[in-house]
């Protein structure tokens, strides 16, 4: 079995009408226009998840604040919106929902899936497994991590909560340095071929072990891994080193979580100078790391020249790396997703994408480059 490389976009970036110069009208094959669910008119972009057929948005609905901070009927609103304005790739796991409520998340989804109107059939599904999930709170032996035994046991558990009979995209949450790789191919092979998932992915996964785990789904003649999830973003880049080498090389579609550093890159010092919502506890923190705020600070003034929202930017910038599939955004509120949405269509020219690299530079040349 070959790993070709992951595709490119389907669709190119088209403005919509009347946008300004920066938004460049080019032939697409795959969009959705929308004007629904207050999120005003809209198109989405799509592309194959890696080396697959399928077709996914490149905005990854992220759901890990359902249940948390935004209620059930908040959480069916930004669904709404998300599927009116195209987003067909939504991304949960079972642990959501944290503490005592862990996997409430995936049962406000299967509550939204349960409204019908075609919901459960339009949306790309992906879960995860491999957090502790045992009963009542306490730990238990063979409740977490990739253990054939807890990957039966975590899909039976997310189809119930889902509401449905299958998970489209299953990923496992982290590297298991116990479970052998062919035991957890054997797992997955059996939930293909009873129709329980359709594909097998990774997320926080070194280089190595994408390499290993595809081979050996490789040896079995598996279809393997088809995407990794990872932290990614302008300031936190240490993934071109080695993860998405690897991923193009073996034709998985990459999906960046925390595409704006926790809210550090979505316009964090200029919030705090208007006095306006609080930023987050962690993003403050990485501001008073070394140097890190003079960067965010030629990142706010750059972006404020170019009339450029630094959210969006930071989520264009994303869409313009190899490789990458969408980046997943967490909205709490139906307007934070709007903002997400219009980043899609935002061409950056290679003027700025060259000063934003000046600002935040990448961690070096990646392996391949000593190569010869």
């Amino acid at each position: 079995m070959s790993f070709p490389r992951a595709g490119g976009p389907s669709a190119c970036r088209l403005g919509r009408p009347g946008a300004p110069d920066r938004w460049h009208r080019r032939p697409a094959r795959a969009l959705a226009w929308s004007g629904l669910h207050g999120i005003g008119w809209a198109f989405m972009e799509y592309t194959q998840l890696g080396r697959t057929g399928l077709k996914v948005s490149r905005i990854v609905l992220g759901t890990m604040n359902f249940g948390p901070f935004t209620d059930e009927a908040d959480s069916h609103a930004i669904m709404d919106a998300a599927l009116g304005a195209g987003v067909n790739f939504f991304d949960t796991a079972n642990v959501y929902g944290w503490g005592e409520n862990k996997g409430r998340t995936e049962e406000i989804i299967g509550s939204w899936f349960a409204r019908g109107g075609g919901r459960r059939e339009k949306v790309v599904l992906a879960t995860k497994v491999y957090g502790d999930m045992s009963p009542e709170g306490e730990p238990w032996p063979n409740y977490g991590k990739l253990s054939a035994l807890n990957i039966r046991r975590g899909v039976d558990a997310s189809l119930k909560r889902l509401g449905t009979d299958h998970i489209d995209v299953y990923q496992f949450h982290h590297i298991d340095r116990l479970t052998p790789v062919d035991e957890i191919w054997q797992a997955v092979d059996t939930l293909v071929q009873q129709g329980k998932i359709l594909y097998a992915a990774s997320s926080n996964f070194p280089g190595w072990k994408i390499a290993q785990m595809n081979e050996e789904a490789r040896r079995r003649g598996s279809f393997g891994l088809v995407s990794e999830q990872c932290l990614y973003n302008l300031a936190e880049r240490r993934v071109e080193m080695e993860v998405i080498p690897a991923a193009e090389a073996y034709g998985l579609g990459v999906i960046p979580w925390s595409p704006l550093h926790g809210g550090m890159l979505g316009g964090i010092l200029k919030k705090q100078a208007e006095g306006g919502r609080r930023a987050a506890g962690r993003a403050l923190d990485r501001l008073e790391l070394p140097g890190v705020r003079a960067q965010v600070q030629a990142y706010e003034e750059l972006l404020d020249r170019h009339g450029l929202a630094p959210g969006e930017t930071a989520l264009a910038w994303l869409l313009t790396r190899p490789g990458v599939t969408g980046p997943i955004v967490g909205p709490r509120t139906v307007e934070q997703l709007d903002g997400a949405v219009r980043a899609v269509g935002l061409e950056l020219s290679g003027e700025l994408l060259g000063e934003l690299d000046a600002i935040f530079p990448g961690p070096g040349a990646s392996p391949e480059a000593f190569a010869w």
